[in-house]
């Protein structure tokens, strides 16, 4: 797997995670004013990173991920949801945690079996990646905050074809 090296731009530190020609890749930017507040960067696989920040007296930890797509192989999928496990069972309970990417899947309007995780503001049917996000959301209890605020119709989607809106 190779790496693209951190490049400063104008505004921004990026830290990335990927092959530098192909699949998938994850990335974080942070502002030029906090990138001096980034204590730990890692780098696990090309599918998850993870940035530590000390700010005002917090410790914050970013997650971006990039789920495998419904097409790939139960193995690509159990390893994706291994390796975000061992990220965040490393984050000491003290510290903030944001985990924020493409997880593939649909968690659907209904919160039924996931009210604690689940908002009611969110649309179309759950499908398999969605239940994996949800149990994993339900197993760190964590929530969705996207399914926590309602939106306006345009934004509930985040792709739009003439065959289906994701």
């Amino acid at each position: 797997m190779g790496r693209i090296e951190d490049e400063e731009c104008i505004q921004v530190q990026i830290w990335y995670s990927g092959r530098v020609k192909g699949k998938n890749g994850v990335g974080i930017l942070v502002d030029r004013e906090l990138r001096e507040s980034v204590v730990e960067v890692r780098r696990v696989k090309d599918r998850l990173i993870a940035i530590k920040l000390v700010v005002g007296g917090s410790t914050l930890n970013v997650v971006s991920a990039y789920a495998p797509q419904a097409g790939l192989g139960e193995e690509v999928k159990r390893c994706f949801w291994e390796g975000l496990d061992e990220v965040v069972w490393g984050i000491p309970s003290t510290e903030k945690l944001f985990i924020g990417g493409d997880f593939n899947g649909h968690i659907g309007s209904s919160p039924e079996g996931y009210e604690e995780v689940h908002g009611v503001f969110s649309f179309g049917d759950r499908n398999g990646g969605g239940t994996s996000l949800l149990d994993f959301t339900r197993g760190f209890e964590l929530v969705i905050a996207n399914s926590s605020f309602p939106k306006r119709e345009e934004h509930l989607v985040t792709f739009r074809s003439m065959m289906a809106m994701t």
